[in-house]
């Protein structure tokens, strides 16, 4: 007997330096990603405003790296915020940490290489070879053409230089270690032509993150069974819970959309004439920001919904917002 206990706990102690050692190696030797590449990009007044085109209206950029407004109907940035940062998500939200966007504007990333730039947006893996956890969307803007991710930076470069100081991201056990894990190269692949439409439409519809938003999670990371078919739950400060729409082309979905209404859904808080209704803590609210989606392109909002339209439908019927009980 005394043996046997000998023996377990041989292969106890094995089994702790195996998983000590593990944990040692996702820690400090991953992310892998590569090294950062040697880029110096042309700040081109072209590129500039294709870069403004897509991190105002595309990616959302400055969704996530501003301060929203919640006492107006779906969060507008406020004036003054935009690039400095500091939007919080946290376990409300089904994350398994608190985690904060960083400041992007000059001020911000003046550390920051081109190269060192590219490599943070497209892998997640930030100057000091740390990992971020991927609320903000890198493994999709790895998947972009390398020449818009150049006008992006090309955009964030030119932005107005904000003074703000960000909080330290933090991710819960074991997280801070799974994190580690997430980052991947970058898989470029170049912008495809509008006359290859559907491509086209899967092209702009990765690159604005539809997904991520729209599709349930599950230990802060999304469902890719359900993709698109929407409930993900958000928290707002007061306790009432609003979730996203189904996009597939189920009929509890897009399924009886037509491309007119799609596209008019968006446009409607483009016109000069709409003006945000003020929302008081309780009342339903949206976190989907309209405002900035608006300015999307008609020919690419056309395009997403042209993609979307190929998707697997998915029958989920999505119970919109419950308000605090």
């Amino acid at each position: 007997m005394k043996k046997l206990f000998k023996y377990i706990g041989y292969l106890l102690l094995i089994l702790i330096v195996a998983v000590a050692a593990l944990l040692t190696y996702v820690k400090l030797a991953l992310p892998n990603v590569g090294p950062t590449e040697e880029l110096t990009i042309d700040y081109t007044q072209e590129r500039i405003s294709r870069g403004h085109y897509l991190a105002n209206a595309v990616m959302l950029c400055m969704d996530c790296h501003a301060e929203r407004d919640w006492s107006r109907f779906s969060g507008p940035p406020k004036d003054g915020t935009l690039g400095a940062g500091g939007d919080e998500f946290n376990r409300n939200d089904g994350f398994p940490g608190v985690f904060y966007a960083k400041n992007i504007t000059p001020t911000g990333i003046s550390s920051y290489t081109d190269g060192e730039l590219f490599r943070v947006i497209t892998t997640g893996v930030n100057k000091d070879g740390k990992a971020m956890f991927p609320i903000m969307p890198y493994l999709y803007y790895g998947k972009m053409d390398p020449e818009d991710i150049y006008s992006v930076i090309a955009y964030i470069r030119s932005l107005e230089p904000v003074q703000r100081e960000v909080l330290e991201s933090k991710a819960d056990f074991p997280f801070n270690f799974i994190m580690n894990l997430i980052p991947q190269k970058a898989q470029p692949q170049t912008r495809p032509d509008k006359s290859d439409w559907i491509a086209y439409g899967a092209y702009m519809t990765n690159a604005s993150g539809c997904i991520e938003c729209h599709t349930d999670v599950k230990d802060g990371r999304i469902i890719t069974e359900q993709a698109y078919s929407g409930g993900r739950a958000f928290q707002f400060p007061d306790g009432s819970i609003v979730r996203t729409t189904n996009l597939t082309p189920h009929a509890t979905g897009l399924g009886s959309w037509t491309e007119e209404m799609f596209v008019q859904r968006f446009k409607q808080y483009a016109d000069s004439t709409y003006v945000l209704p003020s929302v008081n803590p309780g009342e339903f609210n949206s976190i989907m920001p309209w405002t900035m989606y608006a300015h999307m392109e008609e020919d690419d909002l056309k395009a997403i919904f042209a993609y979307l339209k190929t998707v697997k439908p998915i029958e989920n019927i999505v119970e919109r917002f419950t308000p605090k009980e």
